[in-house]
């Protein structure tokens, strides 16, 4: 195995987090903008959205980053 530069892992890993807040951050959007479309009282998108973006893209990453076997 051969080891990776630390500038390159550092840059990998905040590539992964800035993406992550990305996609958390347009997932909040669009579930106020839902909640406020569907005139619902309690925002119920603006927090199940983000929750099964963070879910999904936890899985994508230890899915991607695990050992295959």
């Amino acid at each position: 195995m051969q080891k990776q530069k630390p500038n390159k892992s550092f840059s990998q890993y905040l590539s992964l987090a800035t993406q992550m807040f990305i996609m958390l951050g347009l997932g909040t959007y669009a579930g106020i903008k839902f909640d406020h479309w569907v005139h619902l009282r309690i925002p119920l998108a603006a927090w199940l959205l983000p929750l099964l973006i963070l879910v999904w893209y936890l899985y994508q990453i230890v899915r991607d980053t695990g050992t295959g076997k």
